[in-house]
């Protein structure tokens, strides 16, 4: 798997950093870090559902629910057929519309949400915009703040090491903020934006 390439890639690294070779160093604790070693986890995790998950026998469930009932009501009552119906028919199937149509929505993937288009006209040198989360826990950001001097755009200054903004390595230097926890920070303080993050 990936984590056992990394292993390789680490022992191959620690050799060469002992070599003093230019720039292995810092591979080397990037490998190491806290942060890539959690996604290759959660990709390996991913990997293996995507690997292991149950696939559909039928898209369309409900219809067929229907289909049967309507074909046990023309065919002959044999002891079967009576143990079927008795069995549709049963309080944990009551609400078998609602099921197997919550079925069939998952099976054809009907939940998962469709971003609209690109427009044709966005400049090249459009700014992408990032959403992050970062979860607190009373703990320091880590990170400061500062008003750019020309845009009046509040900015991350600088990133402090080992830091939650650090370790999550979902903020960098040079970061426009435009909105914290729902507010909007234009035209606000820096002292403002720091009392809310």
């Amino acid at each position: 798997g990936v984590s056992h390439v990394l292993t390789l890639a680490l022992q191959e690294l620690s050799l060469l950093c002992k070599r003093d070779v230019n720039g292995v160093g810092m591979l080397y604790d990037l490998l190491r870090s806290r942060w890539l070693q959690a996604l290759l986890k959660i990709y390996e995790c991913l990997q293996h559902y995507l690997g292991k998950r149950p696939a559909p026998v039928t898209l369309q469930a409900r219809a067929l629910s229907r289909e049967v009932v309507e074909l046990l009501r023309e065919a002959p009552q044999s002891g079967e057929i009576k143990e079927l119906r008795r069995l549709l028919r049963s309080p944990h199937l009551k609400a078998s519309p609602a099921l197997l149509s919550a079925h069939d929505t998952v099976a054809r993937k009907d939940f998962e949400p469709t971003l609209p288009p690109l427009p044709d006209n966005i400049p090249e040198n459009e700014e992408a915009m990032r959403i992050v989360c970062l979860v607190k826990n009373n703990q320091p950001l880590g990170a400061t703040i500062k008003r750019h001097e020309i845009t009046g755009d509040i900015t991350v200054a600088r990133v402090i090491h080992g830091g939650l903004a650090d370790r999550s390595g979902l903020l960098y230097a040079g970061d426009k903020l435009v909105e914290v926890n729902g507010v909007p920070v234009e035209g606000l303080e820096p002292e403002q934006v720091i009392n809310i993050l």
